[in-house]
């Protein structure tokens, strides 16, 4: 049985996606030389870094936390030392400031991107918050929010409505969402945690999106299963969220949550306890 498209990394706000690649490229004089096996191309996929998102806190909300930004680059280089993928896709927002970087934002991603292995491959699904981000910060490749389709990985932010050739994916990760759970204990302790929601879509999101753009999509013309749609918690641990379990909380995509199937969309924790529908929690 082939692994999982998409699989978490265990306690971690990240995931390991098997990417098929073609399995040659031209080395210039018109001869195929393989670089390696096709399929075999593994990414980790992160969401929503928010690098100087503490310098937003403080304008945005008058709270003043100490910057975390070398606490962060060495939490993601421990992951990618641990699970050693051959590219980095963040699902958007790499930064928190809309518009143009403060000097502190600024400086983190360009310590981290200093940090990172010389040999991995970094995309960028470009979120709400990136702005010109691919304008100053060398060596990243950076792709349309509305995402684009790894083999059988569809990857977009989440803001915005996904590319055609997304939906025709199997599996479909975004960000944007910041999904989190509230906990209640016995005693009415509460906590908050980050949480994975996963399920298949359905085509009642997307009813009102007439676009001809999806125009044949076969699931959307129920000719086919439809895909099963990720939605990856936030790397940032400040970066607040939509409590999906709280009566009143609403989505921020526009195709949810009327885009998961009925009692479909099930919540994980990042430990990978799983909490059922997340209606129902």
């Amino acid at each position: 049985m082939a692994p999982p498209l998409v699989e978490p990394v265990p306690d971690e706000p990240a995931a390991i996606a098997r990417l098929e690649v073609e399995a040659g490229s031209d080395d210039g004089e018109g001869e195929s030389e393989v670089k390696r096996e096709e399929g075999d191309e593994r990414a980790l996929l992160i969401a929503d870094y928010h690098a100087g998102i503490e310098v937003g806190l403080r304008y945005e909300r008058g709270v003043d936390v100490p910057s975390r930004a070398a606490k962060r680059r060495e939490h993601l280089l421990s992951i990618l030392e641990r699970t050693e993928p051959d590219r980095l896709i963040v699902l958007g927002d790499l930064m928190h400031s809309i518009g143009d970087p403060g000097g502190a934002e600024r400086g983190e991603l360009e310590v981290l991107f200093e940090s990172l292995p010389p040999t991995l491959e970094v995309t960028l699904v470009k979120g709400n918050h990136d702005g010109d981000i691919e304008s100053w910060l060398p060596d990243l490749e950076v792709v349309p929010g509305s995402g684009v389709r790894l083999g059988g990985v569809g990857v977009c932010h989440g803001h915005t409505w996904p590319a055609r050739e997304v939906l025709e994916a199997d599996v479909i990760c975004v960000g944007h969402e910041h999904p989190c759970v509230r906990l209640e204990d016995e005693v009415g302790g509460s906590r908050v945690e980050r949480a994975w929601l996963r399920g298949p879509l359905a085509r009642g999101g997307f009813a009102e999106h007439t676009s001809s753009s999806y125009e044949g999509v076969e699931w959307l013309e129920g000719e086919r299963s439809p895909p099963t749609l990720v939605v990856c918690p936030a790397f940032n641990d400040l970066a607040g969220g939509t409590w999906i379990n709280v009566a009143g909380q609403s989505f921020l995509a526009p195709f949810l949550p009327d885009g998961l199937a009925d009692g479909g969309g099930e919540a994980y924790l990042l430990d990978g306890t799983r909490l059922g529908p997340y209606e129902t929690i």
